[in-house]
């Protein structure tokens, strides 16, 4: 996960008694002593609860926190308590008090016969091919409405065509 998130899952963990948490996006980016991306005062989808997303969403989530009711206007939301907070092994033992179980760390399991995990030949193969510019928004949709609604009316005209040009050829 990252550091630079890491306050913020604190933040909600010590607040883990209660069922929801509000929060501004200025209140966060103070837990978080930084600014959050662009895109999360654009785009709704980058407040899902979608652990794929970002890295903060990965954050709330182990916290044991979803988000809801997120507010783009204003600029808010509410982190709601999901009861599933992750915790260590070494964790869930302290607080019962009993050993936390056989093993002391979390293994992952894996086949007799499989080769160790590595990185694949093509990854890292286009290292150094292309450069995204300083400042650009990669979460930012490729097609604004106007554009992607021309693109689908001309793709449905040209569907059109092709149909018309088949039926009026005959085999």
């Amino acid at each position: 996960m990252s550091k630079k998130y890491d306050a913020l899952g604190q933040y909600l963990k010590s607040r883990a008694a209660q069922s929801e948490v509000a929060l501004t996006f200025a209140e966060i980016e103070t837990i978080i002593a930084g600014k959050l991306p662009s895109s999360a005062y654009v785009h709704r989808p980058w407040w899902s609860n979608n652990p794929d997303n970002n890295v903060m969403t990965k954050v709330w989530l182990a916290a044991g926190f979803e988000t809801e009711q997120v507010d783009m206007t204003g600029r808010k939301l509410v982190f709601r308590n999901a009861g599933k907070i992750a915790r260590t092994f070494e964790e869930i033992g302290r607080e019962s008090g009993m050993p936390a179980g056989m093993a002391e760390e979390v293994r992952e399991f894996r086949p007799m016969d499989a080769k160790p995990l590595g990185h694949h030949p093509l990854i890292g193969s286009m290292k150094g091919t292309f450069t995204i510019e300083p400042g650009w928004d990669l979460t930012k949709p490729a097609m604004d409405p106007d554009e992607l609604a021309e693109w689908e009316a001309n793709l449905e005209r040209t569907a059109d065509m092709i149909e018309q040009g088949m039926k009026g050829k005959k085999p």
